[in-house]
């Protein structure tokens, strides 16, 4: 199956729907399709582990210092949960943006390990947001895992092939040399993936960088270094970036006021969360609540 058969069978799939410019579940486990027929403004959010696969149109992804920006034909890989900001670049109603998503399972990719040799583990260098062309195996292992939509029957049985089918094919595409990293227990992405468990599971709590580094069982400067190199942002950087986005769900989803939300993500300041808040999002978390609220009415 090739990108434009997949195309064409998820377009009818969210016309049938109805659910342009929202991330649409399937009933396959894991995968989720999207539509936009027009550009989109950068919105903050938080990836899983994930393929992403665009279809038609192009976004762009930026996380700490990385952007990365990719088009038809292209996956993007993301190893660890990072925060975003994400925007879709081109899309149009005659050709819009269509992408597929699928959540990564990261007991799969372990599961494989021994069938990977040592020399296959390579590049420590590698970053938790990777762009690459999509290799023709693995767009079509994608596309017959979304065409169980349709067979419910056959996905008892085939699902679970075809998702480890798509693991191996990441974990030996060349955008895949995080996840192959993640196979070591001992790897500087696997402690890594570690500390970042730590702190979204405390992200309100104060966190040091010694504490985090024991947890990843690290020195304090190879720490800093080595989730610097992979998330592009430094420990407490990333925190924060979680602390905002939740707040911003507050202020959207469940009407908080803006010194509520504050201290419900762990500030102690009100000013300083509307001061850190104004420079991520570019405008301040009271304005933002009026636009976000409206939009939800």
């Amino acid at each position: 199956m090739d990108a434009t058969e997949i195309a064409a069978k998820i377009g009818t799939y969210i016309d049938n729907k109805g659910c342009d410019g929202e991330l649409v579940a399937t009933d396959v486990a894991g995968l989720s399709v999207l539509r936009y027929q027009q550009p989109t403004t950068f919105e903050a959010m938080l990836y899983h582990p994930v393929v992403c696969l665009i279809l038609q149109g192009s976004k762009e992804t930026t996380s700490g210092e990385k952007t990365v920006r990719f088009g038809p034909g292209q996956s993007l890989v993301v190893s660890h949960d990072m925060p975003v900001m994400s925007r879709v670049t081109e899309a149009s109603p005659a050709a819009p943006y269509l992408a597929m998503i699928l959540l990564l399972d990261i007991s799969i990719l372990r599961s494989l390990y021994d069938l990977l040799g040592e020399d296959t583990l390579d590049d420590d260098r590698a970053h938790a947001l990777a762009v690459n062309d999509t290799d023709a195996a693995l767009i079509d292992a994608l596309g017959r895992y979304f065409a169980l939509t349709y067979q419910p029957i056959e996905a008892k049985v085939m699902a679970p092939m075809i998702l480890r089918e798509i693991h191996f094919r990441l974990l030996m595409a060349p955008h895949g040399a995080m996840l192959r990293q993640l196979l070591l227990n001992d790897s500087n992405a696997s402690r890594i993936w570690k500390a970042i468990g730590k702190i979204r599971e405390d992200y309100r709590a104060p966190l040091t960088v010694a504490d985090l580094a024991g947890i990843a069982g690290m020195s304090m400067s190879s720490f800093h270094d080595h989730f610097k190199s992979i998330t592009s942002r430094t420990p407490l950087q990333y925190q924060k970036d979680l602390r905002l986005m939740e707040a911003r769900r507050l202020l959207s989803e469940e009407r908080h006021s803006v010194s509520a939300a504050a201290f419900a993500v762990g500030y102690e300041s009100p000013t300083q969360f509307t001061r850190e808040y104004t420079r991520k999002f570019g405008t301040s978390p009271r304005n933002d609540m009026l636009r976000l609220t409206s939009h939800t009415q």
